[in-house]
């Protein structure tokens, strides 16, 4: 059973009016029910009348019986919550974030989070309830603008999946509704809406995936070549657009399927859209997309032997162009070459950049997997559908520290400040600012996180180039966040949980892209109070500011000898711990400590035992 639970007026022309219910007492109740706040005073309310329906009595016995709805329910009371202003009701893969303060006096604060997934703007999905009709199809190309620009918006907790992308989600159950899906989301998404991309993502990530029919059908209606890519470039939205659609299909498919999307009419689509008289955009998401085909080792060899590595190696001097758009082309040109479509002859970018005068840099070992860092350490990228996070290499335990950060997209990041209690859980959407122990700036939806919930900030949206400063004080215990040099108030929260170990860090949403700068140049607007620098005062290894490509680390991992009696996890020491009450073993104390359920079975863990002492 699902009860879906949103405030009156917004949703009633979602609904059949009142006269179409069954009876009188049924228009009361969801009058009720649609008016307040709180699921619980709604099921109260129904407690108390003397002349229940059946459907109403059966979730009265099941309520009161459970004292629970478990994930089919999203309920809410906000009115104890410090300022009003709330976290985002969302969740992934259909999973619904709950609140439950009635029962969260004497429950774990851990627990408390970690039963409220939230993603960056991912609403959950969910299906019509038992008491609702299906709903009437609309203007496919309507809905889609509507999820576009609803989806900033998704940030309080009053707020549920907008019915523009349930509608869509139910549409796409079938083939043809798929097909319809796709092709609006080619047809309509604007070029200049930063968002645009992530929204196809985000859309057809959520729906059913395609059935070999409705692939067959895509590729028929496209039929893509050289000669439409050039028809196309006269249409850089719909350029743009079919190329960001091929490579979110790249990634939710695998196998035969992603080797059939890939025909050789759609590779040379891919391949022609890198052309020089390519829109700048229409050339990132084609390169994109071929790096998301090519997960898939047959795909790989094929894109190789195209010889796209000559044309990448031209694309690759824009790293540095002061056009963000080309900046972003460049860097994914650069990453690929480095890490996919390896070139005779090149020379690795990290064995010829220099970094002599950093000292502080992303750590490449504390990262979410689907992050892309450049050679120098300082810039990062992501392309995944997952919220991919990383924190730097350098942790302060006291005094004044500030760091600035370039904007090179203007979607969702996360920027700010974080621990080394800090939790990366990239495909729950958990990222900085997501739980007691870090704090965030989102220039993109103007709000500042702490703890998964969110309060609105008076700077304007950040837009490319803008650079965002982070103070953090350690005497004075608060953080400042300034905009091309404008502060903001100081913001306090992180300091009731934690007090030394922050990080600098920061969470990217798909398609999102930065540079950081920890002091080894000059900031462009540097706070007027005396504060040091990460630059100053870290120090690192030769050998530990390489950012190795990912085959060469894979190779290196294949040269580790293991021990057969070693942690899992880490690999480096004994496993000598076992997890209570589920009793699974094979890790050390120190990674099951970083653990809250047990990585095997999934069960809570309550107690931590060292079954025996190591001694060396």
């Amino acid at each position: 059973m699902i009860i879906y639970v949103e405030p009156y007026p917004a949703c009633w022309d979602k609904y059949p009016p009142a006269p179409s219910y069954p009876n009188d007492m049924i228009v009361a109740t969801w009058i009720t029910f649609c008016a307040c706040r709180n699921l619980a005073q709604v099921l109260l309310f129904l407690a108390s009348s003397n002349s229940l329906p059946p459907f109403w009595e059966t979730l009265n016995s099941v309520v009161s019986g459970t004292g629970n709805m478990g994930n089919s329910c999203v309920c809410r009371d906000d009115s104890d919550l410090e300022d009003h202003h709330h976290g985002p009701s969302r969740a992934t893969r259909g999973q619904a974030r709950r609140v439950d303060h009635g029962a969260g006096v004497g429950v774990d604060a851990g627990e408390a989070r970690s039963s409220r997934p939230r993603d960056p703007v991912r609403p959950p999905r969910r299906g019509r309830g038992p008491h609702e009709p299906r709903r009437k199809k609309q203007n496919v190309d309507g809905l889609v603008l509507d999820t576009l620009a609803v989806i900033r918006t998704l940030v309080d907790n009053d707020q549920e999946p907008p019915y523009s992308m349930i509608t869509l989600h139910e549409m796409a159950e079938t083939d043809d509704g798929w097909l319809e899906v796709v092709q609006s989301l080619i047809r309509v998404i604007p070029l200049d809406d930063p968002l645009g991309p992530a929204v196809i993502t985000l859309l057809l990530d959520e729906c059913p995936l395609p059935t070999k029919d409705a692939l067959q059908k895509l590729s028929d209606m496209l039929s893509l070549s050289s000669a439409v890519a050039r028809q196309d470039a006269l249409n850089p939205a719909k350029h743009r657009n079919t190329t960001a659609v091929l490579g979110c299909l790249a990634e939710k498919l695998a196998g035969p399927a992603s080797i059939g999307l890939l025909s050789p009419g759609t590779l040379e689509y891919l391949l022609e859209s890198l052309s020089s008289e390519a829109h700048p955009t229409v050339m990132l998401f084609a390169l994109i997309a071929l790096e998301k085909f090519s997960q898939t080792s047959e795909n790989k060899l094929t894109v190789s032997e195209s010889c796209i590595s000559n044309r990448l190696a031209v694309l690759e001097s824009w790293a540095d162009h002061p056009d963000y758009l080309k900046r972003q082309v460049g860097f994914c040109s650069q990453w690929s070459l480095d890490n996919l479509f390896l070139k005779e002859g090149r020379q690795f970018t990290y064995e010829k950049v220099n970094l002599n005068n950093i000292n502080a840099m992303l750590n490449s070992n504390d990262v979410s997997e689907y992050l892309k860092i450049s050679p120098t350490g300082l810039e990062a990228r992501c392309d995944a559908s997952s919220f991919e996070s990383v924190r730097c290499t350098f942790c302060v335990d006291s005094g004044v520290w500030y760091y600035e950060v370039t904007v090179i997209t203007s979607g969702v990041m996360q920027i700010g400040w974080a621990t080394k209690d800090s939790k990366f859980l990239n495909h729950e959407g958990y990222g900085i600012g997501d739980d007691e122990y870090s704090c965030a700036y989102d220039g993109c939806r103007q709000l500042i996180w702490y703890n998964a919930r969110s309060k609105p900030h008076s700077h304007p949206c950040w837009k490319e180039g803008d650079a965002i400063g982070f103070l953090l004080d350690l005497s004075k215990k608060q953080m400042i966040f300034y905009l091309n040099g404008h502060q903001l108030p100081p913001e306090k929260q992180v300091f009731s949980s934690a007090t030394s170990g922050f990080f600098a860090a920061a969470s990217f949403m798909s398609y999102q892209q930065c540079e950081f700068n920890f002091g080894a140049k000059p900031f462009r607007h540097p706070p007027s109070v005396k504060f040091s620098t990460f630059n100053d005062f870290a120090s690192l290894l030769p050998s530990e500011k390489i950012i190795l490509p990912r085959h060469r680390r894979l190779a290196l991992l294949k040269q580790v000898s293991i021990r057969d009696n070693c942690c899992t996890l880490c690999c480096d020491v004994m496993a000598d711990t076992e997890l209570r009450p589920c009793g699974h073993g094979g890790m050390c104390m120190e990674c099951a400590l970083q653990l809250e359920t047990c990585p095997l079975c999934r069960q809570d863990i309550q107690t931590r035992v060292r079954l025996i002492a190591h001694v060396s």
